[in-house]
């Protein structure tokens, strides 16, 4: 009996590996291996995909100094190195850093046009403080009050920030990495759902242990997942990502329940206990392993792409 012919009790449950490569949270003072220009982004990216992730989420940083920056200048050069080397799903962040104005941040997505976007699901306070206890040498002059700044910032998307993204890219047929750091997140998902600007199947992302965020406990996991069950039923696919030291336990625990996963140095800069993770790439391969250690396969990009019905690498912008 071939595997499309099986009852589908008996099919192996597809797990989509995502990894978000650089991102904006950690500065370069705190990892030599965080990517940071334009090359060393598409190689990291690349080097995911080959790993095992389906799914790269992507920002990008001012190639002098590791600063985030939002400008399309800043995207394009990667973009098209990925899309030339490798055939995974691109997704672009519409969070770009919390120094942003929703404008700046959505400049990207409406360029380029990708397969899946971010979308954080409300604004916040995004603490990132708590990191100077540990870092205390900054190679920038922007880092330390970039970091230290985080005590009186929030991160800010509107109900009418959200309804901006999701109208702007309403006609370029992207889908949504649905960002959602606390149970009012989920239910803001479930209003713009009601309204029609969302339509499923929902890519929802928990994310845990991020201060200001749920907490990342056993039991913090569950009741999202029970919450997004009960809210979206069938109508979505559940992933999620661990701050920091929670990533790959996170990760675990999140797969057993049936869900999928996101790891990457914009996520944690740890392999394990006292041990940098020197690529995006070790990161997938060590939750690669968590996965089929449970039995299951990761999905290729072209089983993400038929999960979350995305449109396609051809009919992006770039």
């Amino acid at each position: 009996m071939s595997e499309t012919t099986k009852p589908a009790g008996a099919r192996k449950r597809k797990v989509i590996i995502t990894c978000a490569v650089t991102g904006s949270i950690h500065t370069p003072s705190m990892s030599e291996h965080l990517p940071v220009t334009a090359q060393e982004i598409a190689d990291a990216a690349i080097g995911a995909a080959e790993a095992g992730a389906a799914i790269v989420h992507l920002h990008a940083r001012d190639p002098k100094n590791g600063l985030p920056d939002q400008s399309p200048a800043a995207f394009e050069p990667f973009l098209k190195v990925i899309k030339q080397r490798s055939d995974c799903v691109v997704n672009i962040t519409t969070g770009g850093a919390s120094t942003m104005t929703i404008a700046e941040r959505l400049q990207p997505v409406a360029t380029f046009k990708p397969e899946v976007a971010s979308l954080n699901m409300g604004s916040m306070n995004f603490g990132l403080y708590p990191m100077l206890a540990r870092f205390k040498e900054f190679k920038h002059d922007w880092e330390l009050p970039y970091l230290e700044g985080s005590r009186d910032r929030i991160f800010k998307n509107t109900f009418a920030d959200i309804e901006n993204i999701l109208t702007t890219c309403a006609e370029n047929g992207t889908r949504f990495e649905i960002e959602c750091y606390d149970i009012g997140h989920l239910y803001t998902l479930a209003h713009f759902v009601d309204r029609g600007l969302v339509k499923p199947p929902f890519f929802v992302q928990s994310v845990f242990g991020i201060l200001g965020g749920i907490g990342a406990h056993a039991e913090d996991v569950a009741h999202m997942k029970r919450t997004a069950d009960r809210l979206f039923g069938d109508s979505y696919s559940w992933s999620v990502l661990g701050a920091g030291a929670n990533q790959m336990r996170i990760a675990a625990q999140a797969a057993a329940m049936g869900g999928n996963v996101r790891v990457g140095l914009e996520d944690s800069l740890w392999l394990g206990p006292g041990r940098m993770a020197k690529t995006n790439a070790e990161q997938v391969a060590k939750v690669r392993s968590i996965i089929e250690g449970l039995g299951l396969e990761i999905a290729t990009p072209a089983e993400a792409r038929d999960i979350l019905q995305l449109k396609g690498a051809d009919k992006v912008n770039f």
